[in-house]
């Protein structure tokens, strides 16, 4: 560790950058692109129509359906159609006596997929969406969960001492926001490092401690050990409030009011708040209760109102109660980590908030082996350091932009009645960033860099002409009916595939700049073969 405080600093954020900088990579952009799951969850099932019914005849809908196909069920689940997502979801749980047992936990529970225009059963593809970046943003792939959250959280805690580092190392940081100096080697990259720092730093050090927050017992669990013991589900229950789960047995037979009753007066004590969903316990019995979510507006905390009625009767039976100090300072940071609250322009500013953060994350390990470099090269090799950072770099910075697009494609092309068909589109999405980190450790030079990046280009160019030969939900019909979640999709891939043949074409014309030793030594080469040129001319002219 270098002396001096700023030194010090200097070397801390260097160091916690670099170990976890291509995992950390990996977190953003899985984040980044989480910030649109509904719609890359809607483009990647094409089979569903837009909603064009209200929320009191699609949950009617649900209701007759559920009614007729699992009326011996304990419980229902159904999500609304929502201006994001059009689906109509729902599940149901089977009593012990009817679960399939060669199923194991999933034998006792059911669920379809409605069109909400007809309450007909849709036969979507497999797959899980933009659910897939959420999940791998915190859960990763492939390892247990439990590893894999506590990983995060030291990526993020790594993190954020080096976005404290970065503020206390940079003097003159606001300075530094208006500065690019181009094609000046290792200033340049600073300079590009520190532009995406500092472009975007409250949101760059929000996301980083929301992100923290939001798994804090798990990271912290002793406080939760000491006061309630063995007995987690009581901490949970006064922490975190809802609804008691309903535990009483069904009891008789009766007909429950319409929907829309029940739902009118749920948005009537919301002051006119739409509804996002609900759940029945002992659907069709005299004692049957239903809960009603409210839909996420603009509300900052996580934390969902849900209102219990009586089904058969209409009485409202209870209330989520309100928070705590702590529960609703939790929830605003859970809320403001996930951004539900934002609409469309704020969701977009999120969306490029992330974008500059993983180029800062890429840039700063990058930085690093431009750093290292010329230190290499008076030895005349390159070490297994540098060159192992040299693979890591070209593997995540152009590699997983690769992996991406081929999640994409995974879901076009894979044959639709394939057996674990989600799964499936996980492990394409895997194969293509081994095979680009393989590339890259095979031959780790620059040409690697710019292939990379022009594969990258093609294979996210192409998804829109992939869509259009696979589906009947391309561009030719999405943009001529105004559907601009779908026609934004592949826009937007588009436009993703030419920044990355941009960079890839900047990375094949791109020429290192002379080190000063490198120009010292042009300089006195220069030099010595000017002087016997000088002699011979003085010599004619004598």
């Amino acid at each position: 560790m270098k002396n001096g405080f700023r030194q010090s600093m200097a070397w801390l954020h260097t160091w916690t950058g670099l170990l976890v900088g291509w995992l950390l990579l990996l977190i953003f952009m899985a984040g980044t692109a989480s910030y649109y799951r509904e719609e890359i969850s809607r483009w990647m099932r094409p089979e569903l129509p837009r909603s064009a019914v209200s929320t009191d005849e699609a949950a009617q809908r649900a209701a007759d359906y559920l009614l007729a196909n699992a009326p011996q069920a304990e419980s229902w689940f159904v999500t609304l159609p929502q201006p994001r997502n059009p689906a109509m979801q729902m599940f149901w749980r089977l009593p012990e006596a009817l679960a399939d047992p060669s199923k194991g936990r999933r034998g006792a529970f059911g669920d379809a997929t409605l069109d909400p225009n007809t309450g007909t059963e849709l036969k979507a593809r497999e797959t899980r969406g933009g659910d897939f970046f959420y999940r791998l943003h915190f859960d990763l792939h492939y390892i247990p969960v439990l590893w894999a959250r506590y990983l995060v959280g030291f990526c993020a805690m790594f993190m954020l001492v080096a976005i404290i580092t970065g503020v206390i190392t940079h003097k003159k940081i606001f300075k530094d926001f208006f500065t690019f100096r181009k094609d000046k080697g290792l200033r340049s990259w600073l300079d590009f490092h520190n532009v995406s720092a500092v472009m975007a730093l409250p949101y760059h050090a929000m996301i980083t401690y929301t992100g923290i927050v939001t798994l804090m017992i798990m990271y912290l669990p002793w406080g939760v050990n000491a006061a309630y013991g063995t007995d987690q589900d009581a901490f949970y229950a006064e922490a975190f409030g809802g609804l008691p789960e309903v535990t009483a047995p069904a009891e008789g037979k009766a007909a429950p009011l319409p929907m829309r009753q029940l739902l009118d007066s749920a948005r009537t004590h919301w002051h006119g708040t739409e509804v996002a969903g609900f759940s029945v316990a002992n659907p069709g019995a005299a004692n049957a209760v239903i809960d009603i979510r409210q839909r996420d507006g603009k509300r900052l905390s996580i934390d969902t109102p849900a209102l219990r009625y009586d089904m058969v009767t209409g009485a409202l039976l209870q209330e989520t109660p309100p928070s705590g100090g702590a529960t609703a300072t939790r929830g605003v940071l859970y809320g403001l980590h996930l951004a539900r609250f934002a609409d469309w322009g704020l969701r977009a500013l999120f969306f490029l908030s992330g974008l500059t953060g993983c180029l800062m994350v890429a840039s700063g390990v990058v930085l690093w082996a431009v750093k290292e470099r010329p230190k290499h090269a008076k030895s005349g090799r390159t070490g297994f350091g540098l060159r192992l950072v040299d693979a890591l770099n070209i593997g995540a910075v152009a590699g997983l932009p690769i992996a991406f697009a081929a999640y994409f494609w995974g879901n076009r092309l894979l044959p639709l009645g394939l057996a674990e068909r989600s799964n499936a589109e996980a492990n394409v999405f895997f194969y293509a960033w081994g095979a680009s980190l393989l590339a890259a450790f095979i031959w780790p030079k620059r040409m690697m860099w710019a292939w990379q990046l022009y594969i990258g280009a093609a294979a996210f160019v192409l998804i829109p002409l992939v869509n259009a030969l696979t589906t009947h939900a391309h561009l030719g019909v999405t943009l001529f009916n105004g559907d601009w979640a779908l026609a934004g999709f592949d826009l937007s891939m588009i436009a993703f595939g030419a920044m990355l043949a941009l960079c890839g074409w900047r990375m094949q014309r791109w020429t290192p700049p002379l080190t000063a030793a490198e120009k010292k030594k042009r300089a006195a080469a220069a030099a010595a073969t000017k002087a016997p040129a000088d002699a011979v001319e003085a010599e004619a002219s004598a």
